[in-house]
């Protein structure tokens, strides 16, 4: 499943044949967010390195690509349900949830921002997660 708020050239077929060799109940998509502002290393006053929003290198959020097994619904008691405050805070808390650390491209849609990126990759025929000709 997918919460549907953003992009990903997630390999579906790799998740869930992860997800399947974990034996766990649910799998999220591990990924680390692109920075939304240019990074700089310095050296006392001096910038030694420049890198325009690189991807971040540390921390891992989750992407919104999960595979779940049916006892997921163990964890949700009804449409007042929260997936990741009553489900998924508490599979991790017991040991059965797994991370699938995706390493490409990902991009959220939360902001107009966010949505004029996606547009201008999609047009200019450079969306990294079009993968079907």
């Amino acid at each position: 499943m997918t919460y549907g708020d953003g992009v990903a050239d997630v390999d579906i077929p790799k998740l869930v044949a992860f997800h399947k060799k974990q034996g766990l109940v649910a799998t999220v998509t591990a990924v680390r967010p692109p920075a939304r502002f240019g990074g700089l290393v310095l050296d006392g006053s001096r910038v030694v390195r420049f890198s325009e929003k690189p991807q971040t290198g540390e921390g891992w959020i989750n992407g919104g690509y999960l595979v779940c097994e049916p006892a997921i619904f163990d964890y949700l008691k009804g449409d007042a349900s929260v997936l990741e405050t009553d489900a998924l805070e508490r599979l991790a808390d017991e040991g059965k949830l797994a991370a699938y650390q995706h390493e490409g491209f990902w991009q959220c849609m939360d902001t107009l921002r966010d949505k004029r990126q996606l547009e201008a990759l999609w047009k200019s025929t450079r969306a990294p997660w079009k993968l079907w000709t």
